[in-house]
């Protein structure tokens, strides 16, 4: 009769110890994410791949698999609950959101935007001015187009005049050596850095020297309203692990430039350093922190899309971004 109990007791501590052990693996179980990028891996994710190597998101329970766009675009496939989170462009996202794609930006990866045009010097161009009767070569989005021949009109050029060629994801020097484009929009962080290191003699002139208005934010971190109403706890965790990757990056410009080479050693190391040490005042520059973004700025380019006819109907810009998320 003893024997019984002792036993029962220590098959009711045995037991006890296996659901202890249980629930404590299920609780330790990380919330599987995915992160797609808008591209290639470069110096605008560089935040991102810190919080992974760090372990900053392993920290908070999350495992982070980070991808880039295949089948559909970053914001299409971030609203399609494919992906969490991902890299967008406030222009990307007010279409997106006047289409009716439920997305949300959660940062401002770089506070001002520092893209513009970019071109061999023997091509002339010094400003929009000049696009006429050249080639220019993007990813072949309706916005890009519109931009380029509406300042073309605003600096008295023929909008007519200009060749639009889709470029995608190629080169832009293997183009322009090929004939294939004279012109394209880019980061000033990665092209223009590129073109100094491989000594191309070229001409780049910024997109905020033109107008106030498209000092917009390029690029931003995005998730869907429906993670956010549904899955807050995972949007808080990626945040702030993202928060910390950034901030990192920003006063180690030199080590996180070495962990992007270490999850994308195709890249050029010499580019990545240069691009690295460019951007690590300019992630953050004037902003009282890192991801903050004005409802001033939001508005003011998407009434500049609405009144140019980008867009059909007013939208609620507090909407389509939030700071929420960046521990301030």
């Amino acid at each position: 009769m003893e024997m019984n109990r002792s036993f029962k007791k220590i098959l009711v501590l045995a037991l006890s110890i296996v659901l202890v052990i249980s629930f404590a693996a299920c609780s330790k179980n990380p919330d599987e994410v995915t992160f797609v990028l808008d591209w290639t891996p470069n110096t605008n994710h560089t935040g991102i791949y810190v919080a992974l190597d760090m372990g900053y998101f392993e920290d908070l329970g999350l495992e982070v698999e980070i991808i880039q766009p295949a089948d559909g675009t970053a914001e299409q496939l971030v609203a399609a609950g494919t992906a969490q989170f991902g890299i967008s462009y406030q222009e990307n996202v007010t279409f997106a959101r006047a289409q009716g794609m439920p997305i949300v930006s959660l940062a401002a990866v770089i506070q001002h935007n520092t893209s513009g045009f970019l071109s061999m010097k023997d091509k002339g161009i010094m400003s929009p001015a000049d696009f006429e009767g050249k080639k220019y070569g993007g990813w072949g989005t309706e916005i890009e187009e519109a931009t380029v021949k509406y300042l073309m009109e605003q600096n008295g050029a023929d909008p007519s005049k200009v060749e639009i060629v889709t470029m995608g994801d190629t080169d832009f020097f293997a183009s322009a050596d090929a004939g294939e484009v004279d012109f394209s929009w880019v980061f000033a962080g990665w092209t223009l850095m590129d073109a100094q290191i491989k000594g191309y003699d070229v001409n780049y002139f910024d997109m905020v020297d033109y107008s106030e208005v498209f000092d917009y934010y390029t690029p931003v971190i995005i998730a869907s309203e429906d993670s956010i109403s549904n899955n807050e706890k995972m949007v808080e965790k990626f945040m702030a692990a993202a928060v910390k990757g950034y901030n990192y990056a920003i006063e180690n410009p030199d080590e996180a430039a070495a962990i992007l080479l270490k999850y994308a050693p195709e890249l050029d190391e010499t580019l990545v350093v240069k691009s690295q040490a460019y951007l690590a005042d300019k992630y953050t520059d004037d902003a009282t922190y890192w991801g903050f973004q004005d409802i001033a700025v939001w508005d003011r380019y998407t009434n500049w899309l609405l009144d140019n006819g980008f867009i059909e109907e007013p939208l609620d810009t507090g909407k389509a971004f939030t700071n929420e998320y960046l521990n301030d």
